[in-house]
C-alpha cells in the first residue's frame, strides 16, 4: 500500500490509510463482536430469549459505537444455531463445549458462526478478533486456547482460504 492520498468521487484528496489502521466500519464491527460475546455469555448464565438480551444491550450507551445490524445478526444467529455451532466446536476442541469457561465458550460460538457463514470476513480477522476478546475478557491463557481452536476450525470451515496462505 502506498502513502499517496486517495481521491473521493468529488476529487478531494484523503490521506491514505496506513497498513494496520482500521476504518470506522471495522471498529464498529469489533464493538458489535464484543457486545455479542457479552450477550452470549449472559445467555449462558441466565437463559432467556435472545430478543430480551438484544433489547437490554440496545439500551446501553456503548451500543451507539456498534454496528446495530451486525450485532443483532451475531446474537440472533449464534443463539439460534448454538447446538449446531457447538457440534462444530466439539470437532475442533479437546474440551467439550459444556466444560468450557463461559467467556471462551461465548467467544468460540461467535467465531464459529462467523467462520461458517460470514465468508466476506477473512478467517484471519475472525481469529484475531477472537484472540483479542479472549485476551481482554478471558482467563489468563485463554487466548492461546481460543487461537488453537479457531485455527483448527478455520482449516475445517475455510479450506479454500487456508490453501491460499501456504
Amino acid at each position: 500500500m502506498n502513502d499517496e492520498p486517495n481521491n473521493d468521487d468529488d476529487g478531494a484528496a484523503k490521506p491514505a490509510r496506513k497498513p494496520g489502521n482500521r476504518g470506522p466500519g471495522a471498529q464498529r464491527r469489533s464493538n458489535s463482536r464484543r457486545l455479542a460475546m457479552q450477550a452470549l455469555y449472559q445467555l449462558q448464565l441466565n437463559p432467556q430469549p435472545w430478543q430480551d438480551i438484544h433489547l437490554q444491550f440496545t439500551k446501553d450507551e456503548e451500543f451507539a459505537a456498534a454496528d446495530a445490524d451486525y450485532f443483532r445478526e451475531l446474537l440472533k444467529e449464534s443463539a439460534e444455531a448454538q447446538a449446531e455451532l457447538e457440534a462444530v466446536l466439539a470437532g475442533v476442541s479437546q474440551i467439550p463445549p459444556h466444560q468450557l469457561d463461559p467467556v471462551e465458550r461465548a467467544i468460540l460460538l461467535l467465531s464459529m458462526y462467523e467462520l461458517r457463514t460470514k465468508v466476506d470476513v477473512p478467517y484471519r480477522v475472525v481469529i484475531n478478533e477472537g484472540i483479542e476478546l479472549a485476551k481482554r475478557y478471558g482467563a489468563t491463557d485463554g487466548h492461546k486456547f481460543v487461537n488453537g481452536v479457531l485455527d483448527r476450525a478455520a482449516r475445517t470451515l475455510r479450506p479454500h482460504e487456508q490453501g491460499a496462505r501456504r
